[in-house]
């Protein structure tokens, strides 16, 4: 049977697109090198009714699908199990961007279409396509919409649902749905639309997607402030909402030990105030305006003053020119690039109510730092949608790698016990994957997922996509 599928998916895609031999680590290997699986074939189908020919030999053979983007996701969401016995189903090759209406502020994609790709080519047309993630240059649109990625303009524009007015599916039966008609009003009955983002590949194969633009800003200005606590900064974010309202497009928080790590692997990068010791925290802030530079240059300087008037910012940079600006977005960015450099490491990307968030960091330090003696906290993230990345690192004299084996589990049930507590979620945007089955099951309501299991019971009974992520297989 193994022989006769691969015969069979060679002659709907041709032989060449059919991978069996050779490296195939880019597609067996997650990006954080964590785990790697064994696929039965990479499969890498040209349009939509390849798709659809794949998945119905797939089904008739009884063998799973692990649809796949870029493959830069961090819950092992989007690589196969070590059986060898699954198809991969790479979406690279649909990469066309189908076209622009202008007038209705949409672009239609193709799934494996590179997200800086549209970010041009919206810019192009005088657009924006906000969605903004550090593996821009890597991830595709169909794994963004797949995981419901974020990002840093979440605050102002939403996640990647909130920039996606429709989508073509392939289902679990091989059948295509076509809802890319761009309507911003559909109200005829439930939305699939909703249900397939954020699936991981569970429910249905991503293909295309309809997606938003916005006129481009007619300036865009960026400040780097520092804060003496989180309070300050949650004080900071009430008042650039007041002052910028829809103007605030971004709203980042950065501990001190993180910049210090960016400090220490990038000194080129420059960071500001990381030497000085009053100064526990920094906040970068963009402002976009549709009327002039100096209309935000206005805003700005008007915002940082009552800031400082309050006490909530104590030292500020603007970024005079672009580069400026795309340096301290640099430095922000490098922050996981400077932490992977300091050794392993604990990741958490979690979900607090913006109010909570100081709280939540102050009680959470304190309980591990009791618990794990000298242990390194690694706290940013998007302050203005809650979403903190809130990383555990090993003492700084230990073994990093004895550090993961050891407290890894018992750390994790700590930091998700807490956000709990706090009424939050222990996925904020990168998803489940396999990684985070165990713990959905622990903190996720039993009547929501008695739901889930029947939504993915009723589109896939087979359990053909991506069976083990989001739901136990």
């Amino acid at each position: 049977m193994t022989t006769a599928l691969i015969d069979q998916l060679r002659a709907i895609l041709g032989a060449p697109h059919v991978l069996t031999d050779g490296d195939l680590s880019a597609y067996e290997q997650d990006w954080r090198k964590r785990a790697r699986g064994k696929a039965l074939a990479v499969v890498r189908p040209a349009n939509v009714q390849q798709v659809a020919e794949v998945v119905k030999a797939c089904a008739a053979a009884g063998s799973s699908l692990v649809p796949q983007g870029g493959n830069t996701g961090l819950a092992v969401g989007g690589i196969p199990d070590a059986s060898g016995t699954q198809v991969v189903l790479s979406l690279q090759r649909m990469n066309a961007i189908r076209g622009i209406d202008e007038a209705n502020l949409t672009m239609t994609v193709e799934a494996g279409c590179i997200l800086q790709t549209l970010q041009e080519t919206a810019e192009k047309a005088g657009l924006l396509f906000p969605l903004s993630l550090a593996a821009e240059g890597s991830c595709t649109i169909g794994g963004n919409l797949a995981t419901n990625a974020g990002g840093t303009q979440v605050v102002r524009y939403g996640n990647t649902r909130d920039l996606c007015l429709g989508l073509e599916i392939v289902t679990a039966q091989g059948e295509i749905w076509d809802g890319t008609s761009g309507l911003r009003k559909d109200n005829t009955g439930y939305d699939l639309r909703d249900l397939l983002i954020g699936s991981e590949g569970t429910l249905g194969i991503i293909t295309a997607a309809s997606m938003k633009l916005y006129p481009l800003p007619a300036a865009q200005l960026t400040a780097w402030a520092a804060v003496p606590s989180l309070d300050h900064a949650v004080t900071l974010l009430g008042l650039a909402h007041k002052q910028l309202g829809a103007g605030l497009t971004g709203f980042e928080v950065m501990g001190k030990f993180a910049l210090s790590l960016v400090d220490k692997h990038m000194p080129q990068l420059r960071v500001p105030f990381v030497d000085d010791e009053a100064v526990p925290y920094c906040v970068l802030l963009e402002n976009s305006d549709s009327e002039s530079e100096d209309h935000a240059r206005a805003r700005f300087e008007a915002l940082l003053e009552t800031a400082f008037e309050d006490g909530c910012v104590t030292d500020a940079v603007v970024a005079e020119n672009l580069s400026q600006a795309h340096q301290l977005w640099h430095i922000r960015e490098s922050i996981p690039l400077a932490q992977a450099e300091e050794g392993l490491n604990i990741k958490h990307d979690i979900s607090i109510a913006v109010s909570r968030i100081p709280a939540f960091v102050q009680e959470t330090d304190a309980l591990l730092q009791r618990e794990i003696p000298g242990v390194r906290l690694v706290n940013f993230g998007h302050l203005g949608d809650g979403n903190l990345h809130y990383n555990v690192q090993a003492p700084a004299e230990g073994d990093a790698r004895a550090f993961l084996r050891d407290e890894e589990e018992r750390v994790n049930t700590l930091v998700y016990d807490a956000v709990e507590k706090f009424g939050g979620s222990f996925s904020a945007e990168h998803g489940i994957g396999e990684l985070k089955v165990h713990k959905l099951e622990k903190h996720k309501s039993p009547v929501a997922l008695g739901m889930m299991r029947a939504i993915k019971k009723g589109l896939d009974p087979q359990n053909l996509l991506n069976p083990g992520r989001v739901l136990r297989a």
